[in-house]
């Protein structure tokens, strides 16, 4: 299950990075520990059950790129018990959390709620947000860093779908043959598969590598992030 795998990372070594994330277009490098990685999902898990006003059984879709911001909303929308939504049906899920202003408003006009997500690891608001959808960059952080689900899934029950990557709470962590405490560079266009390559990296005790719009010698970049798997 997600959670157990966030709970392990946060008992083994809270410390150590588990996800870095490279945008070669901004020149942004950000790496977060278990420790900090948790306190993200937290704070987006109390927004999806407080704010969302979803639990287990309701989707949550992530309208997003695969990136750091990603990553924790989806362990955030897995931590409240939620079905994780990716690919074109993430915009008709019942909480839509998108990049995109166009989308939030078409979601709210809906009678449904939307969070838009900013990527830059700075920023504080987005002056393009639509009236009554959230704005993750300024209000975020006001959630609380402690998280309690009003109640856990079945292990038979949706964890991820879209993308063709469908699969139960029990089934979307999948162990790999990978070396001890992996370095996984996960890259590809599907977010399904790159969800279940996160899990997969944490479950073995290790981390993973996000490059987005990659320039320069990459074989380097992997040597000196010392990459010993990709996904």
């Amino acid at each position: 299950m997600p959670a157990d795998v966030l709970a392990a990372m946060l008992r083994l070594d809270p410390g150590r990075p588990r996800i870095t994330c490279y945008d070669d277009a901004s020149g942004e490098r950000i790496e977060l520990s278990a420790k900090t990685f948790a306190n993200w999902v937290a704070k987006a898990a109390n927004l999806l059950q407080d704010s969302g006003d979803v639990t287990v059984g309701n989707t949550v879709g992530l309208d997003l790129p695969a990136h750091w911001r990603t990553a924790y909303w989806a362990m955030a929308a897995w931590s409240v018990g939620c079905i994780v939504v990716v690919g074109p049906e993430a915009r008709d899920a019942d909480v839509v959390v998108t990049v995109s202003p166009d989308r939030a408003a078409e979601c709210v006009s809906d009678g449904r709620y939307a969070v838009l997500v900013t990527l830059a690891a700075l920023a504080r608001g987005n002056a393009q947000t639509p009236q009554d959808v959230l704005d993750e960059a300024k209000e975020l952080a006001g959630y609380g860093d402690r998280f309690d689900p009003w109640d856990t899934p079945e292990a038979d029950e949706p964890a991820l779908v879209g993308d063709g990557d469908d699969a139960a709470y029990a089934q979307v962590v999948v162990r790999r043959d990978w070396p001890e405490r992996p370095r996984v560079l996960v890259s590809g266009d599907r977010l399904g598969s790159a969800l279940r390559a996160f899990l997969s990296a944490w479950a073995a005790d290790g981390s993973v590598l996000l490059v987005l719009n990659p320039a320069g010698d990459q074989d380097r970049r992997r040597a000196i992030e010392s990459v010993t798997a990709t996904a």
